[in-house]
């Protein structure tokens, strides 16, 4: 006997909204006493952390057992549907087993992704550890309904989003165990709908902003004497005048509020503001822009951010002098508008027991020169900048005039139930003109434009997809980019065995 799942139009990548049609495929040698054929729709976020071992009544425990290892598993995803017995086959029965005869049977199934995670529904889990039926209560720590997260694998196992479809065959007798397989598949979630794109004159901007002053230099004279092997073509003068050094500003800008797009190059500018009158001229020496991934990790009373990064850009020894017409010079985006963000970056997101955010460091270095003498003094400062990654799969337009209907119809339903007093009113705020004390702390803070608290994109969280409005929505018919992520064993086909009578 064996069983393997073959999916019609298979993708390399799915979303929400996708359908998964299939067949279960079940090969026979000889007559087999069969009670049911499940297959089921499942995704998990396990968490693995070590730590030291807690003690529910005070404290962590001492002697022995000062360590342990902490699992937490969440059924994000869980749809059962039963293939066999169904009213199409009429075979002969025993009570409420059936024996199929030798061959290979199929049997079809459909599935639809759904919008947002399932967990907080699921009152108990039975998740395979180690070829044993563990049981994941529904009542654990914290639960979240949100998006679906992304595939996820990495940091030594500690942190794995998976999604997989199983198929079971149930077999009767007590001695015979069941036959299973599993089919993983790579998810990568619609991004959440995004604010409306203001007139050009009313855009605003997110930037993270830092200042510094050169230190004094003495202007070089050149004394007579032509280059030799030990001696310079111009050494300076005790009497050479002072040249006043260049007192700058740097800010690394992204339009408001913070996102950048998977797959797609970063709407980042880099401006350098000249905010004395000094002749010097600036160079561009270094440029890195670098992605640093947060992954918060949670098991039970143990938690971990893991830290990983992805370099975008790095040049140096550049040299390249900026414009000296005008007091704000901004950096040629030639440098980073034709590289898309690495196919291996996922969207940010946040589940039960794992969270995903991001911050943009956009690491810059900056001389001066006089004429075509360059100084020695090279600063590098480094600007943080939070953002959002989204993952550049656009919800269908049918979705989103869906759920503003629903919107509309919860907004009136619940007008009477409004505080009556109106929250405060947001301080307006133009990057292009700037307050003149700005804080010169080492890393840069990270301020935003106007907020909008009465706004229908509030600051505490994104809107959410219901499954509800999207019950009727068809598949996405777009763009759907590249995600890669570290294979498993079976991943994007079978893994088949024997499992528990479960």
């Amino acid at each position: 006997m064996s069983i393997r799942i073959v999916l019609e139009n298979p993708r390399s990548l799915y979303t929400n909204l996708d359908f998964l049609p299939g067949r279960a495929i079940l090969s026979l040698t000889t007559n087999e006493t069969i009670a049911a054929i499940t297959v089921k729709l499942e995704g998990d976020s396990k968490t693995r952390l070590f730590g030291e071992a807690f003690n529910p009544y005070g404290g962590y425990r001492r002697g022995r057992e000062t360590s342990t290892i902490e699992t937490e598993v969440h059924k994000i995803l869980y749809k059962a549907l039963t293939v066999f017995p169904s009213e199409d086959h009429h075979l002969p029965t025993r009570g409420s087993v059936y024996t199929l005869p030798p061959g290979i049977h199929e049997f079809p199934f459909k599935f639809k992704l759904p919008f947002n995670n399932a967990c907080a529904d699921a009152q108990s889990t039975y998740v395979n550890v180690a070829g044993l039926q563990v049981q994941a209560p529904g009542n654990t720590d914290r639960h979240v309904r949100k998006t679906l997260p992304p595939s996820l694998r990495g940091f030594q196992e500690q942190a794995i989003i998976r999604y997989y479809i199983k198929a079971t065959v149930q077999r009767p007798a007590f001695y015979k165990e069941n036959y299973r397989t599993e089919y993983t598949f790579q998810f990568f979630p619609i991004e959440p709908p995004r604010p409306p794109l203001p007139p050009p004159d009313q855009r605003k901007e997110s930037y993270a902003r830092i200042e510094h002053s050169f230190a004094p230099a003495t202007g070089p004279t050149f004394t007579g004497k032509p280059p030799g092997l030990f001696r310079k073509g111009s050494v300076p003068r005790p009497d050479s005048p002072t040249i006043v050094p260049p007192h700058v500003c740097i800010d690394a800008r992204l339009p408001d509020p913070a996102i950048i797009t998977c797959n797609e190059p970063l709407p980042l500018r880099i401006l350098v503001t000249k905010l004395n009158d000094s002749p010097a001229t600036i160079y561009l020496q270094l440029l890195q822009i670098e992605l640093v991934a947060k992954t918060a990790v949670r098991a039970h009373h143990l938690s971990r951010v893991n830290l990983s990064s992805t370099v975008i850009i790095t040049k140096s020894n550049m040299g390249t002098p900026l414009p000296e017409h005008r007091k704000t010079m901004e950096i040629d985006k030639v440098h980073w508008r034709d590289i898309p963000l690495p196919n291996n970056v996922a969207p940010s997101f946040d589940t039960c027991n794992i969270s995903r955010s991001y911050d943009l460091h956009v690491k810059v270095g900056l001389t001066h020169g006089f004429g075509d003498h360059i100084f020695p003094e090279l600063i590098v400062e480094t600007l943080v900048m939070p953002t959002q990654v989204f993952s550049g799969i656009a919800p269908p337009d049918a979705l989103l005039q869906a759920m503003a209907g629903h919107s509309n119809i919860v907004s009136t339903a619940t007008l009477s139930n409004l505080s009556p007093h109106p929250p405060p009113s947001a301080v307006p705020f133009s990057p292009s003109a700037p307050p003149n004390n700005v804080a010169q702390p080492s890393l840069s803070p990270f301020q935003t434009g106007q907020t909008h608290p009465e706004g229908p994109f509030p600051d505490d969280a994104p809107p959410s997809y219901e499954d509800a409005v999207a019950e009727g929505i068809g598949p996405v018919d777009g763009p759907r980019g590249v995600y890669q992520q570290q294979q498993e064993v079976g991943s994007g086909g079978n893994a088949s065995g024997l499992g528990g009578k479960s």
